[in-house]
């Protein structure tokens, strides 16, 4: 059977991630520690116990979410119940990619969290240097979608960027402008239309001065070749063949749209039957029963379900 790890990204942030987790699997601890002497500053603690506010903010959600499924994805490694559970193939949801890339083998740990921690501040930098917001649309298909950013753009930036399941998609681009895409989606007979809580116009060319700065921590960072485990790419779902492209995709996220709904349907071709997404919250196992009901997921974001994941196993 054929088995994909799936890991989250931006969003899944809530407090009180990953601590249940570190106090009850020593491994889970280790990778918390490991990630407060990278960082420099005490990320476990926001993980754990917050501020909200603190942990939301782009800087610190990015660097949180990661270290948070790398410790949930190392107890599932170490644990003699689960780890022979092995992934033929890995995606992550925008930022989500870093932490497949490295439960793929392809960045290490420290690299992976540097490099997530560098995308946050840039991308934060560049929201601060431009006044964008995003729009999540529940009901309007892609075409109405278009139709809609061509509508309320009136010359101002106004894009689709994340197509993440049927009836759902984000739209992005200057704040008036999405003011105004939000207002007509409801006119046009969407379901809801909701802002999200977002620094600015993620997935646009608003990000541009971000995808610089990215563009050169990734020429220094050590990328690995693909080897057994296939990563499958946000922006065209296609799947990596080697490190350059790797560095491309990476760069090209913050400023193209993420294709979810694309990647989940291609692995759902080439024969995936089950699912395990890793890391904070059930954002990933919700898009799937929306994209195909009948698909087995299993959600790994707790103490809770590593426990319960471990008598399956055992059984």
């Amino acid at each position: 059977m054929k088995t994909a790890f799936l890991f989250p990204g931006q969003g899944a942030q809530v407090v009180g991630m990953g601590a249940d987790i570190a106090k009850s699997f020593p491994k889970a601890a280790e990778i918390f520690n490991k990630a407060d002497d990278i960082v420099g500053f005490d990320l476990s603690g926001i993980c754990f116990e917050g501020p909200a506010e603190e942990l939301s903010s782009t800087t610190i959600s990015q660097p949180a979410i990661f270290t948070t499924s790398a410790a949930i994805l190392e107890v599932v490694r170490t644990e003699p119940a689960t780890n022979g559970i092995r992934a033929d193939f890995a995606a992550g949801l925008s930022m989500g990619e870093y932490t497949a890339l490295y439960a793929a083998g392809v960045i290490g740990f420290e690299e992976g969290l540097k490099l997530v921690h560098k995308r946050g501040q840039a991308m934060q930098a560049a929201a601060d240097a431009n006044e964008g917001a995003m729009v999540s649309i529940i009901g309007l298909d892609e075409e109405t979608v278009h139709w809609l950013c061509e509508e309320a753009g009136q010359g101002d930036l106004l894009e689709p960027v994340n197509f993440n399941c049927p009836s759902q998609i984000v739209i992005s681009g200057e704040k008036k402008a999405c003011k105004r895409g939000k207002d007509l989606a409801q006119k046009a007979g969407a379901i809801k239309a909701v802002r999200l809580e977002v620094a600015g116009a993620f997935h646009t060319r608003m990000m541009s001065s971000a995808a610089k700065v990215l563009a050169k921590a990734l020429a220094d960072s050590e990328i690995k070749e693909p080897a057994q485990t296939q990563i499958i790419a946000n922006i065209d779902a296609e799947y990596y063949q080697t490190a350059e492209k790797i560095r491309e995709g990476l760069v090209k996220q913050l400023t193209c749209p993420i294709l979810w709904q694309k990647c989940m349907e291609r692995l759902l071709s080439d024969g995936v039957e089950k699912f395990y997404e890793i890391g904070p919250g059930r954002v990933l196992t919700g898009l799937m029963k929306r994209i195909n009901r009948k698909t087995e997921v299993i959600n790994v974001s707790s103490s809770k379900a590593i426990e319960e994941l471990l008598e399956q196993t055992a059984d």
